[in-house]
């Protein structure tokens, strides 16, 4: 009871007292051509404006597999015309009704010619599951597709994903490390060749290169500190997709902006970013969309999705094989327990938002609408809510608020009414 009541604390962020046609379809947004970013990344001055995105599991069961393609692209035509920054789709397999976003770049292939401004953020690429070579190439030729508008983020994904593709899950965290170094030297040789621990390659020339110079920003799927020091030391953005009221942020925000300092990056260029990811949703009805955001959150993770169990059953074997719990896996692994060990979620203040349920549905059953909203951890209701919501953030230094809107529990013209109001009447507070 104690431990659960500290990470309520921590999480709330209370102080101690003291008309395009394609087939059948009709998308929202015009053929138009595709305006042309700087094949420059932008400067720190440009960076410190905080951005606005969306973030796709399409997740939405009840609707069979193309209507949830229709709806999304929809949605993110809209989203671009409407002023959001960015939009983000994740990569996830064997969530059954959980999410739906296995290949993002296929997806990125169509939106590349559908939207005009929106940059398509892969949220993230699992880079245990791909060969290097093959990711740099598909980043590559989606940043040509979209005239410069990609950004990469980057993970390791969890056991029960990574078992169902043949991967060790002690393995994932040195899989990435490599292939995070990989990726950037491929995109700035002439010819590129590797040896290394998980992947070899002999002298090769690897087409193509990028279209943004010197490199697509390269980003990092965060939960905890430790995930956050790392960024900074490889020099490269950080996405928080845990959950949690802005004020526990803030300082992790800043030890960063410290850190990074100090960075060695992979890549061509230090991606100093933060971004923070949320549920947002915005309605003439300041206490309905409130209530139907909060609905949309404390629903998202189940608790009957048909993996769960399957999943539960994975983790216990690979305890019992292994014998314990390497350090690095001890957070996912509880996630699926009832109580969370030493350094989980209740010692980040943060919930993960990639399938867990037990801890998450606890937390959350605890708080009304009310109290999420006031608090910013979730950015809800009308306009002028929203806006007060997302100025505790702004506050804080974040680079980019990322709003995961679109659920099974929020219908598509919900999503499009907020879409088009967060547009017309939240983002010119931010200008």
């Amino acid at each position: 009871m104690m431990a659960m009541t500290k990470l309520r604390f921590k999480i709330m962020g209370y102080l101690p007292v003291g008309s395009t046609n394609m087939g059948d379809s009709f998308y929202h947004c015009p053929r138009l051509p595709t305006a042309v970013q700087s094949r420059n990344q932008p400067s720190q001055r440009e960076q410190r404006i905080m951005k606005f995105g969306l973030a796709y599991e399409m997740q939405r069961p009840e609707l069979d597999d193309h209507a949830v393609i229709e709806e999304t692209i929809e949605q993110v035509c809209l989203a671009d015309e409407m002023g959001f920054d960015y939009v983000w789709f994740v990569e996830h397999h064997f969530l059954t009704t959980f999410s739906m976003s296995p290949c993002p770049e296929v997806i990125f292939g169509a939106l590349s010619k559908l939207t005009k401004r929106i940059r398509l953020g892969f949220g993230v690429i699992i880079l245990p599951y791909h060969h290097p070579v093959r990711v740099a190439e598909r980043v590559a030729m989606v940043d040509h597709l979209t005239n410069g508008r990609v950004d990469m983020g980057t993970g390791r994904s969890a056991a029960y994903e990574q078992t169902g593709m043949g991967i060790d899950p002690r393995e994932t965290r040195e899989m990435w490390e490599e292939s995070l170094k990989m990726i950037p030297e491929i995109w700035k040789s002439d010819y590129f060749e590797w040896e290394g621990r998980f992947w070899n390659v002999p002298p090769r020339q690897v087409l193509p290169k990028p279209y943004q110079q010197p490199h697509p920003p390269i980003w990092v799927a965060a939960l905890q500190p430790a995930t956050y020091e790392l960024a900074a030391e490889r020099g490269i953005g950080v996405m928080a997709l845990g959950v949690s009221a802005p004020s526990v942020l803030e300082p992790h925000i800043a030890a960063y902006r410290e850190n990074i300092k100090k960075a060695k990056p992979v890549g061509q260029f230090v991606n100093n970013q933060w971004l923070s990811s949320i549920f947002g949703l915005c309605g003439p009805d300041n206490s309905a969309t409130r209530q139907l955001c909060t609905d949309s959150l404390k629903t998202f993770f189940g608790p009957g999705r048909p993996y769960v169990q399957d999943q539960k059953d994975v983790y216990a074997r690979l305890l019992d094989q292994w014998g314990g719990i390497p350090e690095h896996l001890q957070q996912n692994f509880s996630r699926y327990i009832d109580v969370p060990a030493e350094g989980t979620p209740e010692a980040e203040g943060s919930v993960d938002l990639s399938g867990g349920t037990a801890l998450a549905q606890k937390i959350w059953e605890e708080f009304d609408a009310d109290t999420l909203a006031d608090r910013g951890v979730i950015v809800a209701g009308d306009p002028d809510s929203c806006i007060k919501a997302a100025k505790l953030h702004e506050a804080t230094g974040v680079d980019q608020l990322q709003f995961l809107m679109a659920t099974e529990t929020v219908a598509h013209d919900k999503v499009m009414e907020s879409i088009e109001m967060f547009g017309k009447h939240v983002f010119p507070a931010f200008k």
